[in-house]
């Protein structure tokens, strides 16, 4: 193949896609979902022989509000990749071994009159109520008792506030969104990048394949993964190493078969030298081990997750070095970095399909007019970069918050979190939260006020004050209020049906024994 039309904005604009997986198919779906094929053609160029990683398969509910913005049936999408749904995540021995705690999506509690639910809450603590935070969100009770419904089908239930997520087979979603994509135009392209051709003014005009075939294009998207194609080994953009706050390395990953109930949500439970998540979908369970590999060997890292697994290792496990950071300019000319080759934060919170479907959005926010080296297209990177890199600092900042309160010191690992030099940005954040439980909040960010306190909370981390207007309620009434709250969100749950069920009803899994296959 070899596009030959010059950019000419009488013509569709060209945008190439290197690299498949669940970033290229999101990037691909996402285009093609926003443009007819008249106004931008779009071609992805991947190869069989290079594979996927391919374990990115928890989710936060942004993923969910992806699906509907491009009017996918979500009950087929779950059928299709096996997917479970995820109402939060359970992290267990992080404070000290033997103690856990849960972060919610959705709502915590409702607002008191004027007051903040939260600091009602913790007025009625400081004056020696022992309810339970948690007890006050809706889908940290559903959880705890492997309950599930929709929560768009009560909104003016106690429950209506929650929110959730999606466990999926992340290969059967990126086969899923290839369908959708490729339905609406996109061209599928089989093949290795040999090498990539750029103008004097560093605009890259094309690619050229492994077997001759040249693909012109008017803007690439590097969808490379760890490899970094295009935005570093072509354009060498170079990447920020934030091994200093998030040291952990490398990860094992295997899948097992499936024991017991679908759980609602996803566990991480810490180990000697990191962290370990299972993910339950409907036909299988995954499973990996991230850690720092200067507290234990991949062998003995291996050999602890196959030990700690529930069910039948269904594959070898994969080993899977990484770095933590981001690329010091996510888009440069006319390309932009997506996924892996854009920055890694481990997934502790499961942020990165989130991260590029953000670079999305924000892409189609700031897209270039023209494709030559312009001012103003170098303005629109520049505050391309400047936004995503918020991001990612915000959710490193919370990543390191897991870690940086604990009081575990029986391992190597843990001391050394005891002594971490930790983010600026997040010791003010502490700070100001132990003062009287305020946050920081920045504009437009990933997570709000619950998923803080929740992990504060858990983490053994309560302000020492609160807002001393509530002293002018009248006394009980936010103790009364706070009990039939947390009644009412109780007695709901119990007349839910269980996770398994609803699945079973709503949207069983496709069956993809030998000689069915799923269709699109």
């Amino acid at each position: 193949m070899n596009n030959s039309i010059g950019p000419d904005l009488r013509n569709p604009k060209r945008i190439v896609i290197v690299g498949g997986g669940s970033t290229g198919w999101i990037a691909a779906a996402v285009l093609a979902n926003q443009f007819r094929p008249e106004v931008c053609n779009i071609t992805l160029v991947e190869s069989e022989e290079i594979g996927t990683i391919g374990v990115g398969e928890s989710t936060i509910p942004p993923f969910v509000g992806l699906l509907r913005g491009l009017g996918i049936d979500e009950a087929d999408f779950i059928r299709e990749t096996q997917a479970s749904f995820k109402l939060g995540i359970r992290f267990g021995d992080w404070l000290q071994k033997g103690q856990s705690y849960f972060h919610p999506f959705g709502v915590i509690g409702n607002r008191l009159g004027t007051h903040e639910f939260y600091q009602a809450w913790l007025w009625a603590q400081l004056c020696g109520e022992s309810s339970q935070l948690q007890d006050h969100a809706p889908c940290s009770v559903m959880a705890q008792q492997g309950k599930f419904f929709l929560p768009q089908k009560a909104q003016k239930t106690p429950i209506g506030g929650a929110s959730y997520a999606l466990h999926l087979d992340a290969k059967l979603a990126g086969h899923y969104l290839r369908r959708y994509a490729e339905t609406r135009g996109v061209q599928r392209v089989e093949g290795r990048v040999e090498e990539v051709y750029s103008a004097e003014n560093g605009v890259i005009e094309k690619l050229r394949l492994a077997d001759g075939r040249e693909i012109d294009g008017d803007f690439f998207i590097d969808c490379s993964g760890f490899r970094a194609l295009l935005i570093e080994k072509h354009l060498d953009v170079g990447f920020e190493d934030w091994k200093d706050s998030l040291p952990c390395d490398r990860a094992v990953a295997v899948q097992t078969s499936n024991t017991g109930a679908t759980t609602p949500y996803t566990q991480a439970i810490a180990e000697d030298a990191g962290w370990r998540w299972r993910i339950p979908l409907q036909h299988r369970t995954g499973n990996g081990y991230v850690y720092d590999s200067r507290f234990v060997s991949d062998d003995q890292a291996r050999a602890r997750l196959l030990a700690a697994v529930d069910g039948e290792p269904l594959t070898e496990p994969a080993l899977i070095p990484f770095r933590t950071g981001v690329r010091r300019e996510l888009w440069k000319s006319n390309c932009l970095s997506l996924g892996l080759a854009a920055g890694f934060i481990e997934p502790l919170e499961s942020t990165a399909i989130h991260l590029v479907t953000r670079g999305l959005d924000f892409f189609l926010r700031y897209f270039p007019a023209h494709t030559a080296d312009t001012e103003g297209n170098r303005v629109l990177a520049a505050e391309y970069n400047r936004r995503m890199r918020l991001d990612h600092e915000e959710i490193r900042d919370f990543i390191v918050l897991h870690y940086c309160l604990t009081r575990r010191d029986d391992t190597p690992f843990w001391r050394w979190w005891q002594q971490a030099e930790i983010p600026p940005s997040l010791r003010e954040r502490i700070a100001l939260f132990r003062a009287n439980g305020a946050l920081r909040e920045g504009v437009d960010e990933l997570f709000r006020s619950p998923s803080w306190q929740s992990v504060f909370e858990g983490m053994g981390v309560r302000p020492s004050a609160c807002d001393p207007r509530l002293d002018n309620l009248p006394p009980g009434q936010v103790r009364r209020s706070l009990d039939a709250a947390r009644e009412s969100i109780a007695q709901m749950v119990e007349t839910l049906p269980n996770h398994d069920e609803f699945l079973r009803e709503h949207c069983p899994a496709v069956d993809l024994s030998p000689g069915c296959s799923a269709t699109g």
